[in-house]
């Protein structure tokens, strides 16, 4: 019996992701950071998750700025930060960042990010481990327009319409006063 189960277990590996536990070396941006791993720094790219961009582009996207602040200080100031690596998922991508699920004193940072508006739920290449999770934390976070799910208004876009708003008043202003102005003479104003 006991070579029997011997077989069985050699033939079928289990796969049991424990979390391991890492130390901080610094952030990155909103859903990637390095970290201390058996004495060498790695960078670990958040799984399942997207952070407006705050570090690759010329200008900080629309919330970029708040979600890479946002991560930086959870990541600098737990107690405990542990990576979860997901079964479904593959253990590196093509710039050898490391996947993982990451949770910051007992707490999924992904979904912290999400559930808070600053990252949407993306990059689903399998039947993640805490995709459901992540889903219905966007779900509340997109009703309540939280973060970035506010809508974003450009301060040149506010002064067009303000400019426009202002114009179309003075216009009507005018078109009354001239109207009173030459009442019962030939200059029509419509």
């Amino acid at each position: 019996m006991k070579k029997i189960l011997l077989i069985i277990f050699l033939l079928f590996p289990i796969f049991v992701y424990a979390k391991e536990e890492v130390k901080f070396s610094s952030c990155v941006d909103g859903d990637t950071i390095k970290v201390i791993i058996n004495e060498e720094i790695k960078k670990v790219r958040l799984l399942a998750i997207d952070t407006p961009e705050s570090v690759s582009t010329q200008e900080y996207e629309y919330y970029g700025k708040e979600s890479s602040e946002y991560t930086c200080n959870l990541i600098t100031n737990a107690k405990i930060i542990e990576l979860e690596y997901d079964s479904n998922s593959d253990k590196t991508d093509k710039y050898d960042r490391i996947l993982a699920w990451v949770f910051v004193d007992d707490k999924l940072l992904q979904d912290l990010l999400v559930k808070n508006g600053y990252a949407k739920v993306a990059y689903l290449y399998g039947d993640y481990k805490y995709t459901n999770i992540l889903e219905s934390s966007e779900l509340i976070a997109r009703s309540n327009n939280i973060g970035i799910w506010k809508e974003e208004y450009d301060y040149k876009d506010i002064l067009i319409i303000i400019g426009i708003s202002l114009l179309g008043l003075v216009y009507t202003y005018v078109k009354k006063k001239l109207k009173k102005k030459y009442k019962g003479s030939k200059i029509l104003l419509d």
